[in-house]
């Protein structure tokens, strides 16, 4: 793929978006006082966070700003992480670990407070987030969270199995738990909105210039591109999932203690008002505790929006059309005959543990990754962090849990083996539920 075009996928996002502003590429010497590679989520939350206080930024950006994860996923905003529970973030990281479950706990309303504070169109609805458990044993994890969460000040309430059923139009689960402040939004429309936003503040944004690395040299950062190099007191490395894919040795680090899962998202054709006000009637996201993942949520144009994964060769996106319909017609058998009309793909970086990482990079320089399928609302809220970081505030103010980078062992091997894992998780969640 060359830098000249930039491909879009095929996602339902990319035809319902406006097109993005028109941007340079990164051509010659340039400076700024911060650096930021990567125009996602996090590297625009970063910059807008950092014009607010007056900081000049740059970004530079591989493609086009969401042309990653940030404009491909299902949109869903979700205030937890995928696994590990506020006792398990504290466990593991003490005080620094509280205040991250604080910024966790309010990331949802601080995506939708930054939509609507810059007057962001991207089809935000904060209608709440659910997760419904596929088997009766797992409402303990559906009590757990609500218990943990509500410590914390999380308005999260459980829901027995008749209310799941009442919410979501189905009696497929048992029971679960949502949050109010949950919800979901065009995650390539947010992403535009946001660059438009930042530009607008002041801030660089360099396009179709993938970084080919970065050092550095006499108490600056200096990042290069093909054509160009911009150098910064400040770095901040916000590549997630994608960190290895324009060049293997930007940060190594970075790119091997993740694994690059491909996730497809797809959307149906728009559902009939009648048939959609049996199919979750309030509108909520959810995604509900199979290993191999349940997940739906509505567009604007109450198109249903879900996805799933498939192993080996061949076309895969018909097979995955094929075994997503029949799930929705036994989820929902009122929905009839269910057809697609797009269907796309993207990496989620997981992490052995399902935590994010961050890190110290060097002086004034940060980076972080394995998003874990969270990255939506925690991206938004870890911007504003990294900005406060690179600005000098004190660690102890911060809620950024610093650890070391740990590559994974046999990387590109256990990367070409991680799509097998969907086969356990398939022989689990039928276990569970016989």
């Amino acid at each position: 793929m060359t830098t000249a075009t930039v491909r879009w996928p095929d996602s339902l996002w990319a035809a319902a978006t406006p097109p993005g502003p028109d941007l340079p590429e990164l051509i010659g010497a340039q400076q700024a006082d911060v650096i930021i590679i990567g125009a996602g989520f996090t590297g625009l939350s970063t910059a807008l966070h950092l014009r607010e206080a007056g900081v000049d930024v740059a970004i530079v950006e591989a493609m086009e700003p969401g042309w990653g994860a940030s404009g491909r996923n299902n949109g869903q905003v979700i205030p937890t992480l995928s696994r590990p529970d506020p006792e398990d973030i504290i466990a593991k990281h003490g005080a620094v670990g509280e205040r991250f479950v604080g910024l966790l706990r309010d990331s949802a309303s601080t995506l939708f407070e930054v939509a609507q504070r810059y007057r962001i169109e991207a089809e935000q609805e904060q209608a709440g987030w659910v997760q419904p458990v596929h088997s009766p044993g797992r409402i303990k994890i559906a009590e757990r969270r609500v218990r943990q969460w509500s410590k914390f000040g999380a308005p999260v309430e459980l829901l027995s199995r008749e209310q799941a059923r009442d919410m979501l139009g189905s009696d497929a689960w048992f029971g679960g738990f949502w949050n109010k402040t949950g919800g979901h939004i065009n995650p390539l429309a947010l992403s535009r909105g946001l660059a438009r936003t930042v530009l607008g503040l002041g801030a660089r944004i360099y396009a179709r210039s993938p970084a080919i690395s970065f050092e550095r040299r006499n108490d600056r950062w200096r990042v290069k591109t093909a054509k160009g190099e911009i150098g910064g007191r400040a770095l901040v490395v916000a590549t997630n999932a994608y960190s290895g894919e324009f060049s293997k040795s930007l940060v190594p680090d970075l790119a091997t203690e993740v694994m690059p899962v491909l996730s497809w998202q797809m959307a149906t054709q728009p559902l009939s008002d009648n048939v959609r006000k049996t199919i979750i009637p309030g509108r909520q996201a959810m995604s509900d505790t199979h290993g191999e993942l349940y997940f739906a949520r509505y567009d604007a144009r109450n198109r249903l929006v879900t996805g799933g994964a498939v192993i080996g060769p061949g076309n895969r996106a018909e097979r995955l059309k094929a075994r997503v319909a029949e799930r929705l017609r036994r989820l929902w058998p009122q929905i009839g005959e269910v057809s697609f009309d797009h269907a796309w793909n993207g990496y989620v970086g997981m992490t052995t543990d399902f935590l994010p990482r961050i890190h110290r990079l060097g002086p004034d320089a940060y980076g972080w990754t394995g998003c874990n399928g969270r990255a939506v609302a925690l991206s938004i809220a870890l911007g504003n962090e990294l900005a406060k970081a690179v600005r000098g505030v004190p660690e102890k103010d911060l809620s950024l849990p610093f650890t070391r980078p740990v590559p994974i062992a046999a990387h590109g091997l256990l990367r070409k083996l991680a799509p097998l894992m969907l086969l356990v998780y398939r022989w689990r969640d039928a276990r569970e539920i016989a």
